[in-house]
């Protein structure tokens, strides 16, 4: 009774987050695993086992490939413009400006905002029509006689994905930007002293001693966006809706559930974007215990 006494309270405090994530995380992957081996692909035919046949199958559908392509350009952009904006406001914030405190609720702010709302002011901001009858960023170069800057934005053909990942980052850079500047006044002064001492420019200071020591900060935001970029849906619907020009694996598995009511290609178009996070968050994760068993 004496040893139940010291575990029992803590286990019966955590049992109800225990049970909810067993039966809503693990529970709904299990059974989204087994719709997709199996040969569900209407409302009413049994679910047998397919032994894995919807996995290749879907390499053939002809919108498929389109909707990896779309998906890694769409990262690619996302993540790496969060990063280079987000270290590149923190950088600003570490030089200690006047009014630090107003611009960091200013930058923080989008991150406030839903993706389904900064959508839908996007999609007017990248209003693709030509100048002469354009809204958004097209009127604007108009105005400013930079009509050579008007797009298509998001209905470009070849680079439609990376003009979506612009409210993504506008979004998310804000957040980037609070991991770095953490990261930044984290780094003692005398090192970045001794550094100056030796002659370093400030350039050289940031590179050579302030940056190296934010590799754990920048694999975190890495990690963060990339598992963002991977299953972004609700940003993309309220900006061009199911469209085959800015289809991605989520809005695949939308489409294949609910409009061509088929289950076992929308669980096995999910349980993909499921391995393809997993590839980016376990080995964080196993890095992460290494680093505090070495602590």
């Amino acid at each position: 009774m004496r040893r139940s006494r010291r575990w029992l309270p803590g286990l019966l405090l955590v049992s109800p987050s225990i049970v909810a994530i067993g039966l809503f995380v693990y529970g709904l992957i299990f059974w989204n695993t087994r719709v997709a081996v199996s040969g569900k692909h209407d409302e009413v035919s049994p679910y047998g086992f397919d032994k894995g046949k919807n996995f290749v199958d879907l390499w053939h559908e002809p919108s498929w490939p389109g909707a990896v392509k779309h998906a890694l350009l769409f990262t690619a952009v996302f993540v790496l413009g969060a990063l280079l904006l987000g270290a590149f406001l923190a950088f600003l914030m570490d030089k200690g400006i006047r009014g630090e405190a107003s611009f960091r609720v200013v930058y923080l702010f989008p991150m406030a905002v839903s993706f389904i709302a900064s959508g839908v002011v996007w999609r007017w901001l990248m209003n693709p029509a030509p100048p002469q009858r354009a809204v958004g960023f097209n009127q604007l170069f108009d105005k400013l006689h930079l009509s050579g800057l008007a797009n298509d934005w998001w209905q470009d053909p070849h680079w439609g994905m990376a003009a979506m990942a612009l409210p993504a980052i506008w979004q998310m850079s804000g957040y980037v930007m609070a991991l770095y500047l953490a990261g930044f006044r984290s780094v003692p002064e005398e090192l970045r002293e001794a550094a100056r001492v030796d002659g370093a420019s400030e350039w050289k200071v940031y590179r050579y001693v302030v940056f190296p020591q934010l590799r754990p900060v920048t694999l975190s935001a890495l990690i963060i966006l990339g598992h963002i970029s991977l299953k972004v849906f609700d940003l993309i619907m309220a900006i061009a809706g199911k469209q085959i020009i800015t289809y991605v694996p989520a809005i695949a598995t939308y489409v294949e559930i609910f409009d061509r009511h088929d289950p076992a290609n929308g669980a096995t178009i999910a349980t993909y974007l499921l391995l393809a996070v997993a590839l980016l968050v376990i080995p964080y994760l196993v890095w992460s215990v290494r680093s505090e068993r070495t602590r």
